[in-house]
């Protein structure tokens, strides 16, 4: 295997990191979560590198080629996810940020488009808010912020940042047309953010489908 420069091997992280971004990537492949190679996902090592998923795997099939350590602050090695400078960039951002999900689902999908305009997905009353932290009650308004997507990660790494500014009020977010990323202190948080959003993304595009 040809190593691109400034990676180092898989074999070199930690295996259960490597693990933990397979295992993941099993249990959203089987909901079908990220069809085709699309999705991406990692995890933080340490305070200067992250463990990234590489481009055009099938990512229900990580193997140990098809993840790499990436530093923190760049350069980014050769045959990464087009995606990676979002990564990176929340890492920077939230030193209590290790791992982070993104999937492409019908729900966030759909609602990333119609939602596009307003700058976010509006969710109150659902018990299902409470699977974020720092939510403590259905009873509160939940905005998930919707971003217009750019073929230029590295603008819009900063064009989210700035707009987080740091420690996020929620855990996740959309990009138009895209879908949905998620992240927490650990892969098990980041899984919990990324599925209770996911549900609550389905319970609003269900609503509104009954309402018309």
């Amino acid at each position: 295997m040809t190593v691109p420069p400034g990676a180092l091997t898989a074999p070199l992280a930690d295996p259960q990191a490597v693990e933990a971004l397979a295992a993941f990537g099993r249990f959203a492949s089987a909901r079908g979560w990220i069809a085709a190679t699309s999705g991406n996902f990692s995890c933080r090592l340490d305070a200067d590198h992250a463990l990234v998923t590489r481009s055009g795997i099938d990512k229900g099939a990580i193997g140990a080629g098809d993840v790499a350590v990436v530093p923190l602050a760049g350069p980014i090695p050769a045959g990464m996810s087009a995606e990676t400078p979002l990564h990176l960039a929340r890492y920077r951002a939230s030193a209590a940020t290790g791992a982070i999900v993104h999937v492409h689902t019908i729900a966030a999908t759909v609602l990333s488009r119609a939602d596009a305009a307003s700058g976010r997905v509006r969710f109150s009353g659902f018990e299902m808010q409470k699977a974020l932290s720092g939510v403590a009650t259905h009873e509160a308004v939940v905005d998930l912020p919707v971003f217009a997507n750019d073929q230029d990660t590295v603008a819009l790494a900063a064009t989210i940042e700035g707009r987080l500014n740091g420690a996020a009020a929620v855990p996740g977010y959309l990009l138009a047309g895209h879908g949905l990323y998620a992240w927490g202190a650990t892969m098990t948080d980041a899984r919990r953010h990324l599925e209770g959003l996911e549900f609550l993304l389905a319970c609003t595009l269900e609503e509104r489908r009954l309402q018309r």
